[in-house]
C-alpha cells in the first residue's frame, strides 16, 4: 500500500493555496490524502450572479479543483493531470456561508483517472455533485523538496 510522505501533502496545500486562480477566486484546498482532497470557499459577493445566487462556474470549479486532488496523490511525482470531462448536478441554490467540497478518487489508472466531488453547505446540505475524468500528463509535474512516498 502507498504510504505518503507526511511533508509533501503540506507542501502541496502551500502552493495550490499561494498559487493565482485558487486566490482570486478565494477558495483553499485544506486537506490532501491518498485518494481525498477536501477544498473549502467562503461566499462573497464576487461570486454571486445577479440573481444573488452563487455563479454556476464558482461550483464548477470547486468540483474541479476538488476532482483534480483526490486523483493527484496516486500519479507519478514527475506528472500533472488534466481535466477533459466534467459533469455536475446543481441541486440547491446557494447565497452565503462557506462552501465545503469533498473530492474522491474512484479509479486512478496510468493514463486516465476518474473522480468525483460532492459540495456541501454549512448545514451539510448537498448542493452540487459532480465527476470527472483527468488524465495523466507525464514530465508536467510540481517540483517540490519533499518527495511523495516514503
Amino acid at each position: 500500500m502507498l504510504k505518503p510522505n507526511p511533508e509533501y501533502a503540506p507542501e502541496i496545500i502551500s502552493v495550490v493555496n499561494c498559487s493565482h486562480y485558487p486566490s482570486h477566486i478565494a477558495m483553499r484546498l485544506v486537506s490532501l490524502e491518498l485518494d481525498r482532497a477536501t477544498v473549502e470557499l467562503e461566499i462573497a459577493d464576487c461570486h454571486l450572479r445577479a440573481y444573488g445566487i452563487i455563479h454556476g462556474g464558482v461550483l464548477a470549479t470547486l468540483i474541479d479543483t476538488a476532482t483534480f486532488w483526490s486523483v493527484f496523490m496516486r500519479i507519478p511525482e514527475d506528472a500533472g493531470l488534466v481535466n477533459i470531462d466534467l459533469k455536475l448536478n446543481y441541486l440547491q441554490a446557494v447565497q452565503s456561508g462557506k462552501l465545503i467540497t469533498e473530492g474522491y478518487a474512484i479509479r486512478s489508472g496510468k493514463s486516465i483517472s476518474y473522480a468525483e466531488a460532492k459540495i456541501f453547505n454549512e448545514d451539510n446540505e448537498l448542493i452540487v455533485h459532480g465527476t470527472s475524468t483527468l488524465k495523466i500528463l507525464p514530465g508536467k509535474g510540481l517540483k517540490t523538496k519533499s518527495c511523495k512516498f516514503l
